[in-house]
């Protein structure tokens, strides 16, 4: 017997940008998605610079910043 397994597409994003109060994600189906800053507390307490230092991990299924040690999944921001 075969047992099919439904996978799920692999939610990716191709851009990220803030502005005063959140942070936004553009997924790579078209959706833009935008989460309060108050909710990672190092984001929100960094300067303008070191927001726009980060990169993606995964081929854009996580952003990392390196100047302060955050990574968030963009699976996770969706939830």
């Amino acid at each position: 017997m075969r047992t099919s397994v439904s996978k799920t597409p692999e939610i990716l994003a191709t851009d990220v940008w803030f502005d005063a109060d959140m942070m936004h994600v553009r997924l790579m189906d078209g959706r833009e998605i935008g989460v309060p800053l108050e909710w990672f507390p190092r984001l929100r307490d960094a300067s303008v610079k070191q927001r726009k230092n980060w990169r993606f991990i995964g081929n854009g299924a996580g952003i990392h910043w390196d100047d302060l040690d955050e990574d968030l999944s963009v699976p996770a921001l969706l939830k």
